[in-house]
């Protein structure tokens, strides 16, 4: 790692800073939102990662560039004191490394025309995925980025794996030049890097005897390979090659095998090892497994037992339903946000995709019995992307309100706060929540859980976006360190 007096500062660019933590180690030494932090302790700094670990010293040397004028900070800090900065992009060097792999199951190469530029980016950024989870396939990393991975312990890791033969994986990720995989995860664990790796699976392509090879492979690792998700691919209707989506007969021979290996990973690593995503029990109709089969990792963002999380919340819902009721007898929950809003609250709409849409109708019914509240669920067809793209995530704002408009709605729309999952809060096509309530001249209020749906029924919701209010500005992505991050579950 050069030291900073190696770098031309002319060049070099550095973290712009966008807010300062009242009371921090930078608000004390006099740091402003717009200064650019260019090293810590004489060295460089290209990412928040560089900025964590520099800084993690008592005695620190910030550099500094505000405007023309270079600044530099002398501060004492406390043993686990934050330096209190907010970044506006969590690498300064570039704004994410790009993926040098052409996988036909890739969702940017699937992606429908005319969406916002950074949909069409094709990302594979290491740094992502040790801050965010991002699973990344490490086919494009550089003797410094090795480095670095070793020498900050970045750890874990996410690693798309897909499969594990060499030539194999080539083929899959249409890379001749990418390095073995495993090769890779070996060097890894003898550094003390974990990882969790995921398999996308696709149909006749690195299923059967690839997916049972792949897994033993990875298993053969353990316990530097700590996880296995296991992932049906997703197709949109741009999907220009031969590939396909599962039938519910094959998705139920997937699941079988990967449940059938579970419980011998059980006995010989104390865990199941390998996890099949939430969508392979919704496509087949089965119950999703209880949250212990799950070992505690921390999966949710790759699909793993969101649902299971979102049917234990409702149980304790219930509860909160059930004594709200004793507390407030002669009340009823659907007149709390009326009176609160002075409105005429009378129904509520829940919005969501094609393959959650049968288990929140089931629990909207119970949830209606409950509050004497009208509900009603609009299962959402993604039209811009195509019917097997079924997910409340990847659900377009255009779509949901052409449909939402032709069925009409309710006195609250409630949308899937997942849709929204952007630093600017806008789905896929760039309209936010505020657009929605705007178009459908209702409110809306962004939902997770049946617990959201409840605080809103009585008004307790902390963001109610109403008809006739402009549209949001930019939202500062907060940056700082990796257990600030990573924090934000989506179920709906």
């Amino acid at each position: 790692m050069p030291l900073f007096q190696e770098i031309d500062l002319t060049t070099y660019t550095g973290g712009q800073i966008v807010a300062i933590e009242p009371g921090s180690v930078a608000a004390t030494v006099g740091l402003r939102a717009g200064d650019e932090l260019l090293a810590v302790n004489d060295n460089p700094v290209e990412d928040v990662i560089d900025v964590q670990f520099y800084a993690a010293e008592e005695t620190l040397t910030l550099l500094v560039r505000r405007g023309d004028e270079m600044l530099t900070v002398t501060a004492e800090r406390d043993y686990n004191q934050s330096l209190g900065l907010e970044f506006a992009h969590p690498t300064f060097d570039t704004d994410i490394r790009r993926c040098n792999n052409l996988c036909e199951f890739c969702f940017v190469l699937q992606m429908a025309p005319r969406f916002r530029r950074t949909l069409y980016i094709k990302d594979d950024d290491y740094r992502y995925s040790f801050l965010f989870g991002h699973y990344v396939t490490l086919t494009n990393l550089s003797e410094h980025d090795w480095w670095r991975i070793e020498n900050m312990h970045l750890s874990p890791l996410y690693v798309s794996v897909h499969v594990t033969d060499l030539e194999a994986r080539r083929r899959y990720l249409r890379n001749k030049d990418a390095p073995d995989i495993l090769e890779q995860i070996r060097w890894l664990g003898e550094r003390g890097i974990e990882v969790h790796t995921q398999i996308v699976v696709t149909p006749q392509v690195n299923d059967g005897e690839w997916l049972e090879r792949s897994i033993a492979d990875l298993a053969e690792l353990w316990p530097t390979v700590q996880s296995v998700s296991v992932v049906p691919v997703g197709l949109t209707k741009q999907h220009k090659y031969q590939m396909r989506t599962h039938t519910p007969e094959e998705a139920a021979v997937t699941l079988d095998y990967v449940e059938s290996l579970q419980s011998k990973f059980l006995d010989e690593f104390g865990v199941r090892f390998v996890y099949p995503t939430d969508e392979w029990y919704l496509v087949t109709n089965r119950p999703v497994p209880q949250l212990e089969a799950y070992d505690g990792q921390e999966l949710h963002e790759n699909g793993l037992g969101m649902v299971r999380h979102f049917l234990d919340e409702w149980e304790a819902v219930k509860k909160e339903i059930g004594d709200w009721r004793l507390a407030n007898a002669n009340q009823s929950p659907i007149l709390a946000l009326s009176e609160a809003e002075g409105s005429n609250l009378q129904s509520l709409t829940l919005v969501t995709g094609a393959l959650f849409a049968p288990i929140l109708r089931e629990t909207a019914v119970q949830f209606q019995t409950l509050t004497r509240a009208n509900v009603t669920v609009r299962e959402i067809k993604n039209e811009r992307l195509g019917g097997t793209i079924t997910v409340a995530g990847l659900l377009m704002g255009a779509d949901v309100l052409e449909q939402l408009k032709a069925t009409g709605v309710g006195d609250l729309v409630l949308l899937p706060r997942v849709m929204f999952d952007h630093p600017d809060r806008i789905a896929l096509d760039d309209i936010s929540p505020q657009d929605v309530a705007n178009q459908l001249g209702k409110p809306v209020i962004l939902a997770d859980t049946m617990g959201d749906v409840w605080d809103a029924l009585i008004g307790e919701s902390q963001v109610v976006y109403q008809p006739g209010k402009p549209a949001e500005g930019t939202i500062p992505l907060k940056l700082l360190f990796p257990d600030e991050l990573n924090n934000n579950q989506h179920f709906s």
